[in-house]
């Protein structure tokens, strides 16, 4: 499956919400859509469960988050919800990391690449919502096209 094509998978309950129009939260639906199956995966191995529960939450917390926060008043409010998508990013490619020994090489780069994206995007967003500057520092995340694509087709195991 690639990114076009799961795109029009997505019933019209999501698409035709004004949320939809954010790319960084469709990239979040989508990294939660297609890493149900590395939580299957990783589910299997006794001592990968607690790894797989994280990676599963975290997952689906990135678009739960923006939704909420999408909901509220500019300001911040909605940066809360922003920063709290940006912790689940983060939070997700390090559980995909820790799963390196179970996961093949091509879904690890692939999920690591898509969730750096999404944090790529969600950073910069977090002081357009408050009048002071983000508080770390802040980072270029920079994506090889050759490393990471969505025109590629989505590895699974």
């Amino acid at each position: 499956m690639k990114y076009a094509e799961w795109l029009m998978e997505v019933p019209p309950e999501i698409t035709n919400d004004p949320i939809w129009k954010l790319e960084v939260y469709r990239l979040a639906l989508f990294a939660g859509d297609i890493g149900r199956e590395d939580v299957y995966l990783l589910a299997k191995q006794p001592l990968m469960l607690s790894v797989a529960d994280q990676l599963h939450r975290s997952l689906d917390s990135m678009s739960v988050n923006l939704t909420e926060g999408y909901s509220r008043s500019k300001g911040p409010d909605r940066a809360r919800f922003i920063e709290a998508s940006l912790g689940s990013a983060r939070e997700s490619r390090e559980w995909y990391y820790k799963s390196r020994h179970v996961l093949k090489p091509e879904v690890l780069k692939h999920r690591m690449g898509l969730t750096t994206r999404i944090v790529s995007m969600l950073t910069p967003m977090i002081p357009h919502q408050r009048k002071h500057a983000i508080r770390e520092e802040q980072a270029e995340y920079h994506i090889q096209s050759s490393v990471f694509s969505l025109d590629s087709d989505v590895p699974f195991q």
